[in-house]
């Protein structure tokens, strides 16, 4: 039990999430905007410390079917490299379609694709981690 950071991957930006396993509910934290591989890693290593987490989550893009594509090769990468560098277990939570929902989820509080854009990555990263939380074979994880 504890807190879990989720990662929305990106190679423009990366959307970050918080949730507590025994609570079961993620929201949405920051977006990080960083050109290059050593800025993004510091600016998770400021979160990993601050929030202390148990577990880190890194959504897994895929095609609709399933299938892998280029940013699940990124992404896979991304986790390895977070594990490693943090020694924390990553967990891998599959993201299809969560950007849509993203959207349409800030479309609903009534904000237009301008006003929306930068929050867009931080609640797709909620929405992996909340699919973490909901997916049965998370306890074992």
């Amino acid at each position: 039990m504890g807190t879990v950071l989720a990662f929305d991957f990106g190679e423009k930006r990366i959307g970050v999430a918080t949730g507590e396993t025994l609570l079961a509910s993620a929201h949405p934290l920051t977006v990080i905007r960083a050109e290059s591989n050593d800025e993004r890693f510091a600016a998770i290593g400021k979160l990993i410390a601050e929030w202390q987490p148990e577990r880190l989550v890194v959504g897994l893009p895929t095609h609709a079917d399933g299938t892998p594509h280029e940013m699940t090769r990124l992404a896979t990468k991304f986790a390895e490299r977070l594990q490693k560098r943090f020694n924390l277990p990553v967990a891998m939570a599959d993201e299809r379609l969560s950007s849509l929902d993203a959207e349409a989820r800030l479309r609903e509080t009534g904000r237009n694709a301008k006003s929306a854009k930068p929050l867009l990555d931080a609640v797709a990263a909620q929405l992996i981690l909340q699919t973490w939380f909901e997916s049965s074979s998370h306890a074992s994880q």
